[in-house]
């Protein structure tokens, strides 16, 4: 443990220089664990402080922890992205933050703690013109690949699936090969941790070498969904009134403006869908509508408990600090940790995926049907383990010219193809070997699929 002392601002950089030496140990002299490669030296500190970029994606109770330890464990250079900010239910767990926190992003918040408690460690705001604003309250999206491209590490604490799906997408768009063999220099590892209750997962990707998430899409937990006609005629829950107002009063009123998705970080949607949802209670006698079981229900928001969240981030920091110093060899590649009845841990390796529509270098084929509809195609990428896209667009390439097939926005274009959806792969003039690309929120990258029609 480190002295008391040595946590508080103005310490003497003498005292908490002598810290570090338990560190030291690890990374000044040689062992049974380490990598091959791993060359003792009294530099390697030196150059895990000043020089490894780490970027953590949340700041939420995995994010609290992985930036207290990474900073605690010798990193400095950290950066932190999140698009939340602070509510009243955050603080028994996420301890960056205080009641006067309430309301402001999280990231900023997390990122002035720890730059005041940890001396020398900064989370720092971006300093380039392209992020001039300062601002960490983002979504991962709003980040071009030049900003993912200026780091050594990613270490993922997020609670959404779809997020991880998407910077996984983005890490595996920065490889590059020549000649068909992968340039190991463009490799960014990525370390993703999860938890659930009382349950936990801690795992290592290699993108293009090692199993990606695409790869382990059936092993997250399938979201609940409840029937619709469940929600729209016989209500019995207080989450069938929220789901009621997010499936069906929402695009019918529009709310806000026309075609405006549903933001669950947004206090106006949330109040919004929260106040018809209390009514829709009150019509069928149903209690137990809240604000937070709203903004559970809308943003898919599963339980918490700090202890499991503090054994994940400790877990995901050490696989960190093993692939920035070479010290020891990173685990290969996937940890389970499950106390909710004594403690069970396990490690095994989650083997990539050949056809994987994500990381392979397999041309995808989509074997359809001539007379199979586009509806049909698009159920195939919604509701299969392998695919599981959210709102795929289509387009295909035929004679030569680029043909949109469907896409869900902007209105004015969904109203017009929809017609399509309804045709057939005959009709609408798609031949055998024909290319469609699919684009998704799932990913950042288009994936693309070449046709095989069969009999």
């Amino acid at each position: 443990m480190a002295n008391t002392s040595a946590l508080q601002p103005g310490v003497m950089a003498a005292e908490w220089g002598a810290r570090w030496g338990e560190v030291r140990k690890l990374l000044e002299r040689p062992g049974p664990f380490t990598h091959p490669d791993f060359e003792p030296s009294a530099d390697t500190l030196k150059m895990m402080q000043e020089n490894i970029r780490v970027l953590v994606i949340g700041a939420g109770g995995l994010g609290c922890e992985l930036l207290k330890d990474l900073g605690l464990m010798g990193f400095t250079n950290l950066h932190v992205v999140d698009m939340d900010t602070i509510d009243l239910s955050n603080l028994n767990r996420q301890f960056l933050f205080r009641k006067k926190d309430i309301g402001r992003p999280k990231a900023e918040v997390a990122a002035e703690f720890i730059n005041q408690r940890i001396q020398g460690c900064r989370v720092t705001q971006y300093p380039s013109l392209a992020y001039s604003d300062h601002s960490y309250y983002k979504k991962i999206q709003d980040f071009d690949d030049e900003f993912y491209r200026s780091f050594h590490v990613v270490v993922c604490g997020l609670d959404s699936i779809v997020a991880r799906r998407w910077i996984n997408g983005m890490l595996l768009s920065l490889l590059g090969y020549e000649d068909g063999m992968l340039d190991q220099s463009s490799v960014i590892p990525l370390v993703d941790g999860g938890t659930e209750g009382f349950k936990g997962n801690a795992r290592v990707i290699l993108p293009g070498l090692t199993s990606c998430i695409e790869c382990t899409l059936d092993l997250f937990p399938p979201q609940i969904n409840f029937p619709l006609c469940t929600i729209a005629h016989t209500p019995r829950l207080p989450e069938h009134c929220v789901e009621w107002v997010r499936l069906l009063l929402w695009p019918k009123e529009n709310p806000f403006t026309e075609d405006t998705a549903i933001d669950g970080d947004d206090p106006h949607h949330l109040s919004w869908i929260f106040e018809r949802a209390q009514r829709r209670a009150a019509e069928h006698g149903i209690t137990g509508v809240t604000y937070r079981l709203t903004q559970g229900v809308v943003k898919r928001i599963i339980p918490a408990v700090a202890s499991t969240n503090a054994v994940i981030a400790a877990a995901c920091c050490t696989e960190v600090f093993k692939l920035a110093t070479s010290a020891c060899t990173p685990m290969n590649n996937y940890c389970v940790f499950n106390d909710s009845d004594g403690i069970y841990t396990y490690t095994y390796e989650q083997e990539k995926k050949e056809e994987c529509v994500a990381c392979s270098q397999v041309p995808q084929e989509l074997v359809l049907k001539p007379s199979d509809k586009l509806q049909d195609v698009i159920a195939v990428l919604t509701d299969s383990l392998q695919y599981q896209m959210k709102k795929p667009g289509l387009q295909a390439m035929v004679d030569g010219k680029t043909k949109s097939l469907y896409l869900y926005s902007p209105a004015s274009i969904e109203v017009k193809l929809r017609p399509n959806l309804k045709k057939t792969i005959q009709e609408l003039g798609l031949r055998d070997g024909v290319e469609i690309a699919v684009a998704d929120v799932t990913n950042p990258s288009t994936v693309l699929f070449r046709l095989k029609l069969k009999p």
